[in-house]
Order: structure tokens, then C-alpha cells, then sequence
């Protein structure tokens, strides 16, 4: 049974992915030559390793023992190349992470072109979305790092205290509380509300600082609509769709213009922390270790 890594590999993302098309686009195949590399395989190990099922794939028995020595030796390829890189002092390549909304738009491009300047060979592609995404693909190994808006709970992911960020409440410069500084949460349940999206690490703070002020949380609010992101929520406002609660530094910018106001909710703590996270169960490359390690210590703008 002389199979190749390669062939290894290839196998792995179909059984982790079910499906040839998928897992021809993680290894950078056409979906026919995919077909091809595990037919060969099943030929050189002498059984059918997986089982077409529609659209669906799914590994034999005997696939399912191939696979979990698979992991093994491709997670055994990882390790030395890592450790070889680490050997040499290499601190060059890509690194793929992750940022919810607020730190994804507003703090994370500032500290990369940072980073940047002191890591010229490291290229880093950020994938911003909602926290909850943001974890779930960490978890799954298809992000090395994230940075979101809430503490994981996750047993198998690092999570690190970063930046510390506020939570106020926007309104649109006609709005009656315009001239105000602060507002009850009983005033705040009465008016029309723009929530984000499930997943929104704002959401959850959001519910949760309205449940300990004794209300049901944001089930109690007269919502009008929810959007996707904190520009959508922004723009709803705007358009006097609604007013909602926002991260400071998404409406520093649309403030000074006048073009939202900013209030506070009486006796209503609204600050957070944005929180770095690593699956654990993955070693750091030399390049991830170095933005890590640049990220704890960054001050953002």
C-alpha cells in the first residue's frame, strides 16, 4: 500500500467535507482529477474506502480506519514543518484569521499595517463576520487566530482578554432625545429597535446588561428589524428606521458630523472586552506566533 500524503490529504477533505466538490476547491483540484485520486487509492489499498450516497459521501468502514491514521500523519507533516521553520527562525508566509464586526472594521486594519511594518514577509488575510462565525471557523481550523466580541466558552479554543471597548446607544440627530444625555431602559423598551444579527457578540452584551437591569432582555424590545452589520444598523438609524445600541468607536466618525447622537443608559454598565482566540489543539506557526505576541501587547488608535 504505497500511498502518497498527498493522496492523504485529498481523502481527508472529502470525509471531512462529504463531498468531491467541496473539497476539490480546499485542495486546489478540479473536481474530476479528486475522483481520479481516490479512485487510485481505493485501488492501491484494495477496498472501497467511501460511499456515494447521492450528494452525500460518506467513508466505509474501511475508510473510517484509513482516516484516523490520516490525521495522524498529516497533523505529524504540520509539527515538522513547524518545528523546521521554528529551527530556522522563519518568519514569513500567510496567516489566515478572523474579526468580528468592530474589531474586523475598526481596529484590526490600524494594528495589522502595524504589524506590517515590523513583519514585512507576513502576509495576513483577514475574514471579518459576526462572533459566533468567527468562532466556529477558529474552531474548525480554518482561521489560526480571532479576535471577537466576546469570552468563548469553547474548551478547546485559548481565549486572551484584548481591547476594551463601549457600548452607547444611537439615535438620529431628529430624534426627541437628541438634547439628552442619558435614558432609562424602561424609556429605552418603548422605542422602535434595529438589533444585530444572531451571532452578534454586541447582541449578546446587549442581552445580557438588560437582563440584569431586570428586563427580558432584548426579547423585551420593539424590534423593527435586524441587520448584519453595525454599517446596515448605522444607516437604518439614519433613515429613522430605528435607534439602537452601537460600539462607540463604529459612530465616532458619523457623531462628529452630526449626522448621529450618542446617549447612555442610566445605571447601565455598556463596556466589553474584544477577546483573542486560537484553537488549541493546533500548533502556532512562526508567523502566527509573531502576530499573536504583536496583537496582546498592540495599543489601537
Amino acid at each position: 500500500m504505497d500511498f502518497t500524503l498527498r493522496e492523504l490529504e485529498i481523502f481527508s477533505r472529502v470525509v471531512e467535507l462529504e463531498s468531491f466538490s467541496k473539497a476539490a476547491e480546499k485542495v486546489y483540484l478540479v473536481q474530476a482529477s479528486v475522483s481520479e485520486r481516490i479512485a487510485s487509492l481505493e485501488k492501491k489499498v484494495g477496498t472501497r474506502l467511501l460511499d456515494r450516497l447521492g450528494r452525500k459521501v460518506l467513508p466505509t468502514a474501511a475508510g473510517e480506519l484509513l482516516y484516523k491514521h490520516a490525521i495522524l500523519l498529516l497533523e505529524g507533516r504540520e509539527t515538522a514543518q513547524l518545528e523546521m521553520q521554528c529551527f530556522l527562525g522563519l518568519n514569513q508566509g500567510e496567516i489566515a484569521m478572523g474579526g468580528s464586526t468592530i474589531p474586523g472594521e475598526y481596529i484590526l486594519p490600524e494594528v495589522i499595517g502595524r504589524f506590517s511594518q515590523s513583519f514585512p514577509d507576513i502576509t495576513v488575510n483577514l475574514a471579518i463576520g459576526d462572533s459566533s462565525g468567527i468562532e466556529k471557523q477558529v474552531l474548525a481550523g480554518e482561521l489560526e487566530l480571532g479576535v471577537i466580541g466576546f469570552e468563548s466558552s469553547q474548551p478547546n479554543l485559548l481565549c486572551r482578554k484584548l481591547w476594551e471597548d463601549e457600548l452607547v446607544m444611537a439615535v438620529p440627530p431628529v430624534h426627541p432625545w437628541t438634547k439628552r444625555k442619558r435614558v432609562s431602559p424602561d424609556e429605552l423598551l418603548q422605542e422602535s429597535f434595529i438589533l444585530r444579527e444572531e451571532g452578534s457578540g454586541t447582541l449578546k452584551i446587549l442581552d445580557a446588561r438588560l437582563r440584569s437591569a431586570g428586563t427580558l432582555g432584548t426579547e423585551a424590545l420593539k424590534v423593527v428589524a435586524r441587520f448584519g452589520s453595525s454599517t446596515a444598523v448605522k444607516e437604518g438609524i439614519k433613515s429613522g428606521l430605528g435607534i439602537s445600541i452601537l460600539s462607540a468607536r463604529a459612530i465616532e466618525a458619523d457623531v462628529k458630523a452630526g449626522l448621529l447622537t450618542a446617549l447612555r443608559i442610566e445605571d447601565l454598565t455598556m463596556s466589553r472586552h474584544f477577546f483573542l482566540i486560537r484553537n488549541k489543539l493546533r500548533i502556532a506557526s512562526p508567523a502566527c506566533q509573531a502576530l499573536l505576541d504583536f496583537l496582546v501587547s498592540a495599543k489601537p488608535s
